[in-house]
């Protein structure tokens, strides 16, 4: 509210500037050489179709909204179409997608290495109870007979 009072404010005081300043120069400009004059006439002409630009563009930019979607996501500009609010998602789903699949990947592969260990361990000669014995890492160092 205080913002609307001072902008309302700046305007009126940029307006009453502008209004005295043409005054002035406008009671001076007989004085003026004709080709300076001309140049003049073309820099206002440029001046106001300048104007009547910035001013499309600030009520474009005032027309674009916020939009707050459901699930905290939020869009820029007006109504959307669904693929438009889908591109936006698009991203967050195919990383959760990732991530996920690289858990499952590296879960089978532990359980796989396991699996492995597990096999040779079964297989072998010795029973378990020799691996835990620390004499049995010396014996795997030495050289066979």
């Amino acid at each position: 509210m205080t913002s609307q009072i001072d902008a309302q404010e700046t305007e009126l005081l940029q307006t009453r500037l502008s209004a005295r300043l043409a005054a002035l120069l406008g009671e001076q400009v007989s004085a003026l050489p004709h080709d300076i004059t001309e140049r003049l006439r073309v820099s206002r002409e440029q001046a106001v179709v300048r104007a009547r630009i910035a001013r499309r563009h600030a009520e474009t930019a005032s027309a674009s909204t916020v939009v707050a979607l459901p699930g905290g996501l939020a869009v820029f500009g007006g109504p959307s179409a669904w693929w438009q609010r889908m591109a936006n998602v698009l991203p967050l789903l195919v990383l959760v997608a990732g991530l996920l699949l690289i858990e499952h990947w590296t879960a089978r592969e532990q359980v796989l290495a396991a699996a492995d260990i597990d096999t040779v361990l079964l297989s072998d000669d010795l029973p378990p109870g020799a691996y835990a014995d620390p004499g049995f890492a010396e014996f795997l160092k030495s050289p066979p007979p």
